[in-house]
């Protein structure tokens, strides 16, 4: 998904996010929380796989400052 936003909007940064925010939707493997981050750049794409805890909003707020950090990272690597 990064990638492809990448591309579509021609950018050099691109993050993407997807997950079980909950409240319901969660199993054993994949339980309310599970949260993937991705960032492409263009050189590389790193995805974060990551479990949060708490309502749907403080999972998709978690989520969002996970995005905007690893961003960031990257904005100050190039």
């Amino acid at each position: 998904m990064a990638q492809g936003v990448q591309r579509l909007l021609q950018t050099q940064l691109a993050a993407a996010v997807t997950g079980i925010a909950g409240p319901g939707g969660g199993t054993e493997l994949k339980p309310v929380g599970l949260v993937f981050v991705a960032v492409a750049t263009p050189t590389e794409t790193s995805v974060a796989r990551l479990v949060f805890a708490g309502s749907r909003a403080a999972v998709r707020a978690q989520a969002a400052e996970a995005a905007l950090r690893m961003l960031l990272v990257q904005a100050c690597r190039d």
